[in-house]
């Protein structure tokens, strides 16, 4: 009876060690697997998961029926307002971080995101992912002596500038729906806009680069981590960033008989103020429809 006991008592420990044998490298695969900055370390306290996998909070379905009211809107996004520096930075992209262009590229270039020509914001000509990454980039002009002592003309693709995105256009719609009794918004679509400079670094102008259909481009941006500035624990995305409307920007524009920007007639602070008119004109319509 004894000597069945030394048995069990030897065979409960040989279970118990093996079982802090397996959970002790379950643990150390578990970090070595799941480090987060490509090495197999874990860089911090704990392993984020929250903005990993996510999916896009799902629009309500809005029937023709039920819109009263609508208006569209095109708007600016000015990158050099502190409140918008989460879309502009890190310009040089970590294994945790990029800005907003830097995500943007990354789908088109993959394939994942389908970019359409700046020329239309009805997203009417589609670019090919090739095209589309080659757009803003340059190719540069070395000459280098050869083995023969001849200058031979050798090109230099230069790495796309994303510090020159410094505006986003957003194009969105605001209607009314009269079967919920609210006022809402949604953006229908985003295009980077590139500051262009000459040889000599002299600005000439500004051009729009493509747009993204944002029903498409959530899926992507809802799993882009941008930095909080109150605390690193809860890290927002850029996704939630459009929908709950975390940015400053200005209009240029609403649909109107003419299909006219407002910089066609009006200029400099006339233009900013006629923006200010056209967003009080919804504020104003809103409050009207109720009675207090």
């Amino acid at each position: 009876m004894l000597r069945k006991a030394v048995f069990y008592v030897r065979d409960k420990s040989r279970l118990i060690m093996r079982s802090i044998i397996f959970l002790t490298g379950f643990t150390f695969s578990f970090f070595l697997n799941f480090g987060q900055n490509g090495s197999g370390v874990l860089d911090g306290v704990f392993i984020r998961e929250n903005n990993f996998g996510r999916k896009p909070i799902n629009y309500n379905h809005e029937g023709e029926i039920n819109m009263m009211w609508t208006k569209r809107v095109w708007r600016v996004i000015d990158l050099r307002e502190k409140i918008n520096h989460p879309f502009y930075y890190p310009i040089e992209p970590s294994n945790s971080l990029k800005n907003l262009i830097t995500v943007l590229r990354d789908g088109m270039c993959s394939g994942e995101l389908s970019a359409y020509e700046a020329t239309s914001d009805e997203f009417l000509y589609r670019l090919g992912a090739g095209e589309g990454c080659r757009m803003g980039e340059r190719v540069d002009t070395l000459w280098i002596e050869n083995e023969l002592g001849e200058l031979v003309p050798t090109p230099i693709n230069e790495p796309f500038p994303t510090e020159n995105i410094r505006r986003f256009r957003i194009k969105e719609d605001w209607y009314f729906d009269k079967m919920r009794s609210v006022m809402e918004v949604r953006i229908i679509g985003v295009c980077p806009v590139e500051e262009v400079f000459d040889s000599n670094g002299d600005y000439k102008g500004e051009r729009p680069l493509y747009w993204f259909y944002m029903p498409e481009l959530r899926y992507t941006i809802s799993n882009s981590p941008v930095p909080n500035p109150h605390s690193d624990v809860e890290r927002r995305t850029y996704d939630d960033l459009f929908n709950k409307r975390k940015f400053s920007s200005y209009v240029m524009k609403e649909s109107n008989v003419y299909d006219r920007n407002i910089s066609t007639y009006k200029k400099d602070l006339d233009a900013l103020l006629e923006g200010k008119r056209i967003e009080n004109k919804i504020f104003t319509f809103e409050q009207d429809l109720w009675e207090y």
